[in-house]
């Protein structure tokens, strides 16, 4: 066995500079043991009192409109207001704080409350990448808007207050810490090396296979290297790609069957309704080149060993750096292993039978 299977281990993110406590010796099968199911409440394809649902009134008294597929609007209860006054105040370099305006949409995968990524179609899921491409591109076109972060809550465990399908999108004027962290390793890594940090990483996963989830001609899904969360996965293009507007039309589809792919995949592993928080991370829309920057999404879920057990980041993870037992090799093999047929499929076709 090497250091990487048996022993206490730190492994560098490459793309934060930050580390992560790795202790594989203290579980050797973490699905063992009782894996208890949650079986989500069946959803109707109308919800009546859902105020994201066609035709219903949301809570600042407008009403959706009688729409089909995708629907973006301002979020009712916006975290950010592109009209916030430019105003720095700080008191002996100690206590800073500075205006930040924006812009928060909401944007609804379909009509139909009782969908999710993993039971769309490809070709349903198609027209939310679509929406994604042209959210960036028409937010970021403001000049008070340098980036564009688009992100998924799925399940009350994620703080998802609505079932309904939907994403965010906050567009700020300044940069989120994690995308400065990411953008700075990348454009450090390509300067000192002329390449992109993470065309070389895929191009070595691809080579080792070992975290590789599911891929096709175009995208990859794997568990990174650095992972934190249990079964955490990193989606990647095949190619150079910095931003969705550099999308051609047939990665748009591969994005869309991996997203798919890799969801029935968390859905099946413990046959629930798969929590996690889901983002894009791609580069800023303040004007400037940023030719180290290389498209991903990241998927942040909290389940550890079943439905019902979570993984908490407490003690050293917060106060020291976080910590897994889980190693990603093992968490790539389990979800690689699941099925990609949906698990509600299955039973219904075994209903049949």
């Amino acid at each position: 066995m090497s250091l990487l299977d048996s022993a206490s281990h730190r492994r560098l993110n490459q793309l934060t500079g930050e580390w992560v406590l790795v202790s594989p010796h203290r579980t050797s099968r973490p699905w063992q043991g009782q894996l208890e199911k949650v079986r989500d409440a069946d959803r109707p394809r109308y919800d009546p009192s859902c105020y994201l649902c066609p035709g219903n009134e949301r809570a600042n008294g407008e009403r959706n409109p009688p729409y089909k597929g995708v629907f973006a609007f301002d979020n009712d209860f916006a975290a950010l207001t592109l009209h916030a006054s430019a105003q720095v105040v700080a008191h002996d370099g100690l206590l800073v704080a500075q205006s930040e305006p924006g812009r928060c949409r909401v944007l609804c995968f379909s009509e139909r409350h009782d969908l999710t990524l993993p039971r769309m179609s490809v070709e349903e899921i198609v027209p939310v990448i679509e929406a994604w491409r042209d959210e960036t591109m028409r937010l970021g076109a403001d000049d008070m808007i340098n980036y564009v972060q688009i992100f998924e809550n799925r399940g009350a465990a994620m703080g998802a207050s609505n079932p309904h399908p939907h994403c965010q999108i906050w567009a700020t004027h300044s940069m989120p810490n994690e995308a400065v962290k990411e953008s700075k390793r990348q454009s450090a890594y390509l300067e000192r090396n002329g390449s992109c940090l993470l065309c070389d990483y895929l191009a070595l996963e691809e080579k080792l296979e070992a975290r590789i989830v599911c891929r096709n001609e175009r995208f990859v899904a794997l568990v990174p290297f650095w992972a934190i969360w249990p079964f955490e996965t990193m989606v990647l293009p095949t190619r150079h790609v910095g931003a969705f507007d550099e999308l051609a039309a047939e990665e748009v589809s591969a994005l869309a069957d991996i997203l798919r792919r890799l969801t029935i995949r968390y859905d099946n592993l413990f046959e629930t309704d798969f929590p996690y928080s889901m983002g894009f991370h791609q580069r800023p829309t303040d004007g400037a080149h940023h030719p180290g920057w290389h498209f991903h999404a990241h998927f942040y879920p909290p389940l550890l060993r079943s439905a019902s057990v979570r993984k908490f980041m407490v003690g050293f993870e917060l106060l020291g750096e976080p910590q897994r037992d889980i190693t990603p090799e093992a968490a790539a093999a389990r979800l690689r292993e699941d099925s990609e047929i949906h698990h509600l499929d299955r039973a219904a076709r075994e209903g049949r039978d």
